[in-house]
C-alpha cells in the first residue's frame, strides 16, 4: 500500500512540474508573440512608405488578424489570475490555448513578412533587373536575321504543316522585345512617380517577354535537328513496318489483324514521296500508331490461337456451380449465425461480391477468361466458407447432450440426421460439381 500511494505521489508531482511549465511557456509566448506585433507594425509603416498600400495589404491584413486573437490569448492569460479559484484542468486547458495562439500569430507573421521582404527586394532591385532587360533584348534582336534565314531555308524542305510551328517565329519574337522594352520604360516611370506596384508589374511583364522571346529563336535552332531526327526515326520505322506487313501474313488470320494490315499498308503509302516537301513529325505519328496496332493485333490472335477463348456455355456452366456452392453456404450460415465466426462470413461476403461482377464480363470476348475465372474464384471462397462454417459450428455445439456417442449408442458416430453425416453430403456435392466443371475445360 505504501508503494502505491508513493507511485501516486510522484505522478501528482510530475503533472504538477509539467502545468508549472505549461503556465510558463503560455506567459513567454503571450510576451514574445506582443512584441512580434509591435516590430511587425513598424516593419510595415516602413513598408508602406516604401511600396505604398496595395503590395504591403497582405501584411496589414495578417496584423489585424493576429490582433484579434491575441486578444483572446489575453483574456485567457487574465482569467487565470483573477479572484475566481479555477482548477488544475481549466488552468491547463487555457494555457494550452495561449501557446497554440500565439505560436500560430508567429508562423503567420513570419509567412508574411517573408513575401513582403521579396517584394520589398524586387523594388529594390528594379534599376538593376530593367538594364538586364534591355541587354538581353538587344542581344535577342540581334539573332532576329538569323533566326528568319533558318525558316526561309527550311520551308524549301519541309511542308507548310510541319513549318507551322516556327513559321511566324522571327516575326513574333521582334514584337515580344519591343514590348518588352516599352516595359522597361514603363516600368522607370512609374517608379520614378512612386507607383511601386504599376512599375513592378510592367516590369515582370518584360521580364517575360525577353523569356519567351528567347524561347520562340531557340525553336528556330531546335527545329531543324528535331525534323533530322524524326525522318531518321521515320525511315526506321518504314523497315519495321513492311517487316510487321510480311510477317502479318503467318499470323493467324482474324478480321483485327486483317483491319491493321491493311491500315498500315494505308499509312505507307500516306507518305510523301522522297525529295518532296514533307511533314516528318505528322508521319511518323500516323505511322507508329499503325504499325502499334498491327503489333498488338498479331500477338492478341496468337495469344488467343494458344488459348481458345472459352465458349459461353463453359462459363455458364462454371457460374452454375458457383451459386450451387454459394446457395448452400448461404443456408447453412444464415441456419446457424449465433454460431458462425468472421472467417466464413467474410468468405462468403467476398463471393456474393465477386458473383456480382461476373454478368457484365460475360459478353465481351477480352473479359470471358476473367469470368471464368471470377466463377471458380467464386466457387472456392463458397466452399471455403462452408467449411468454416461447419467448423464453428461444430466447436459451438455442447459436449455430450444428445451429440456425442453414448446419447446414440454408436461409440462416436453420428446418427442419420448428425451434422458430420450433412457436411459429407454437401461436400461430396462439391465435389461432384468440380469434377463435373473440369471435363469441359
Amino acid at each position: 500500500m505504501a508503494g502505491f500511494w508513493g507511485r501516486r505521489r510522484r505522478e501528482d508531482e510530475a503533472l504538477a512540474a509539467q502545468d508549472a511549465d505549461l503556465a510558463r511557456r503560455a506567459e513567454q509566448a503571450l510576451v514574445a508573440a506582443d512584441e512580434r506585433i509591435r516590430t511587425t507594425s513598424d516593419e510595415l509603416a516602413f513598408a508602406q512608405a516604401e511600396l505604398g498600400d496595395s503590395l504591403t495589404a497582405d501584411l496589414g491584413n495578417a496584423l489585424r488578424s493576429v490582433r484579434t486573437h491575441l486578444g483572446e490569448a489575453f483574456q485567457l492569460h487574465q482569467l487565470n489570475h483573477d479572484e475566481i479559484p479555477d482548477t488544475t484542468e481549466e488552468l491547463r486547458t487555457r494555457n494550452a490555448r495561449i501557446v497554440q495562439l500565439c505560436e500560430w500569430a508567429e508562423s503567420l507573421l513570419d509567412e508574411k513578412t517573408g513575401e513582403l521582404a521579396e517584394t520589398v527586394a524586387k523594388v529594390r532591385r528594379a534599376p538593376e533587373i530593367i538594364a538586364q532587360v534591355r541587354r538581353d533584348a538587344q542581344s535577342l534582336a540581334a539573332r532576329i536575321p538569323q533566326a528568319r534565314s533558318t525558316i526561309e531555308r527550311l520551308s524549301s524542305r519541309y511542308s507548310e504543316t510541319a513549318m507551322r510551328r516556327i513559321a511566324s517565329s522571327g516575326d513574333e519574337a521582334e514584337q515580344l522585345l519591343a514590348f518588352a522594352t516599352h516595359g522597361a520604360d514603363v516600368s522607370e516611370r512609374r517608379r520614378a512617380a512612386r507607383q511601386n506596384e504599376e512599375a513592378n508589374l510592367a516590369l515582370e511583364t518584360a521580364t517575360e517577354a525577353v523569356r519567351r522571346a528567347g524561347a520562340l529563336l531557340d525553336a528556330v535552332e531546335d527545329f531543324e535537328i528535331q525534323a533530322l531526327r524524326a525522318e531518321s526515326t521515320l525511315a526506321d520505322v518504314v523497315a519495321d513496318s513492311r517487316g510487321d506487313i510480311v510477317a502479318a501474313r503467318n499470323a493467324p488470320q482474324t478480321p483485327e489483324v486483317a483491319k491493321a494490315t491493311g491500315e498500315l499498308e494505308e499509312a505507307l503509302l500516306a507518305l510523301a514521296p522522297s525529295g518532296t516537301r514533307n511533314d516528318p513529325f505528322a508521319e511518323l505519328t500516323q505511322l507508329r500508331a499503325a504499325n502499334t496496332a498491327l503489333d498488338d493485333a498479331i500477338a492478341k490472335a496468337q495469344y488467343r490461337a494458344q488459348n481458345p477463348l472459352p465458349s459461353l456455355d463453359h462459363v455458364q456452366h462454371a457460374l452454375d456451380d458457383a451459386d450451387r456452392q454459394l446457395g448452400v453456404a448461404r443456408g447453412l450460415i444464415a441456419g446457424h449465425r449465433g454460431w458462425i465466426g468472421a472467417d466464413a462470413r467474410t468468405r462468403l461476403a467476398e463471393a456474393e461480391r465477386l458473383r456480382m461482377d461476373v454478368p457484365a464480363m460475360l459478353p465481351a470476348e477480352d473479359t470471358r477468361e476473367q469470368a471464368l475465372a471470377a466463377a471458380r474464384r467464386v466457387a472456392l471462397l463458397a466452399s471455403e466458407a462452408l467449411q468454416l462454417a461447419q467448423r464453428d459450428i461444430d466447436s459451438s455445439r455442447p459436449q455430450n447432450q444428445g451429440w456425442g456417442g453414448d446419447s446414440w449408442g454408436g461409440g462416436g458416430r453420428r446418427g442419420g440426421m448428425g451434422g458430420g453425416d450433412i457436411m459429407g453430403g454437401v461436400l461430396g456435392g462439391l465435389v461432384i460439381g468440380s469434377i463435373l466443371d473440369g471435363i469441359f475445360d
